[in-house]
C-alpha cells in the first residue's frame, strides 16, 4: 500500500547547487528520508514505463534505513520488473551472516518488495577475482537506471576509499583493501563490536560503474558525516574525497540534513 506524503514535507530547508551537483538540506532523517524515497521511487516509475524494465543498485548502510522504508512503502512500483544489484560486500563473509551486506539489504528491502532479479556479490566465494569479473559482466548487460549510494566518513562511495579510488577504473568490480577509516566506521555504525572483527578485504562496484547510473540518489545523515558532506562540495574533484565526483554526473541528488549540512555555509 502507498503512504500519501504532504508535498510540504517533501520541500527541503535550502538547496545548494555544486557544479552539476544539487543538494537538498532537510531538518532531519527522517523529512530526508521521505524526500529521498519519493525522488528514487520517482526515478524507477520513469524507467518503467519508458522501457517497461529497471535495473538499481543499492547501498547497505544505516545511513540508508530511511530511504529504503521510504522505497517499500512507495506505491505503483513494479518490482517483479526490477533487476538489482548492491554495491559491495565484505570478502569472507557468508551472504547469511548478519554483518553482510546482503542480509542488511533482504531485510530492509528485497524481502519486501520482492525484485524480479536479485544479484548478489558474493564475499564466501573462493575466488574473488572470478566472482568481480562476472558481477562486473552482469552490470555490463545493460543500462544501471538508479544508484541509491552514500558517502562514507572518509569520503568514499562504495568501498572506493581515498586516496586509492580510481576515477577513471578500467574494471566495474574491484577486490580492495580496506581504508581503517572505513573499518572504524563499521564499528561506529554498530555492524561490529569491536575493529579487529571488521574484515580488511571487500569486492567493490567501481566508480566508473557507479557514475554510468542514468541516476544517482545519494543519502548521507548524520553529525559524523559533516566532514565528507563538506569535502564532498568544496575544493577539487579528487580521489582524496571520492565522494566528490558526484559533481560531475548530470542526474545526480544529494540528501542531507543538518547535522550532516552543519559545515556547509
Amino acid at each position: 500500500m502507498s503512504v500519501h506524503i504532504p508535498e510540504s514535507n517533501l520541500q527541503p530547508e535550502r538547496v545548494i547547487h555544486v557544479d552539476n551537483l544539487r543538494v537538498e538540506v532537510f531538518a532531519d532523517r527522517a523529512a530526508l528520508g521521505r524526500a529521498a524515497g519519493t525522488w528514487a521511487a520517482s526515478i524507477l516509475r520513469q524507467a518503467l514505463t519508458r522501457k517497461g524494465a529497471a535495473r538499481a543498485i543499492f547501498a547497505a548502510a544505516p545511513s540508508q534505513n530511511e530511504l529504503l522504508a521510504n522505497l517499500v512503502q512507495a506505491g505503483s512500483i513494479d518490482w517483479a520488473r526490477l533487476t538489482a544489484f548492491h554495491l559491495d560486500e565484505y570478502l569472507g563473509l557468508a551472504g547469511g551472516a548478519p554483518q553482510s551486506f546482503q542480509t542488511y539489504l533482504k531485510e530492509h528491502l528485497f524481502s519486501l518488495v520482492k525484485p524480479g532479479l536479485v544479484n548478489y556479490l558474493d564475499g564466501a566465494t573462493t575466488d574473488p577475482e572470478a566472482a568481480a569479473g562476472e558481477y562486473g559482466r552482469l552490470l555490463q548487460a545493460d543500462e544501471l537506471d538508479l544508484a541509491c549510494i552514500g558517502i562514507g566518513e572518509n569520503g568514499h562511495i562504495a568501498f572506493n576509499d581515498p586516496p586509492l579510488a580510481d576515477f577513471n577504473d578500467p574494471q566495474k568490480v574491484r577486490i580492495v583493501a580496506l581504508d581503517e577509516t572505513s573499518r572504524v566506521q563499521q564499528v561506529h555504525d554498530g555492524c561490529f563490536p569491536e575493529l579487529a572483527q571488521v574484515p580488511r578485504q571487500a569486492m567493490t562496484v567501481t566508480i566508473p560503474a557507479i557514475m554510468a547510473a542514468r541516476s544517482i540518489v545519494c543519502v548521507v545523515p548524520g553529525p559524523t558525516k559533516a566532514k565528507a558532506v563538506f569535502d564532498t562540495l568544496n575544493g577539487p574533484i579528487t580521489p582524496l574525497c571520492p565522494g566528490s565526483i558526484l559533481r560531475q554526473h548530470p542526474a545526480a541528488r544529494l540528501f542531507v540534513d543538518r547535522e550532516s549540512a552543519a559545515l556547509l555555509k
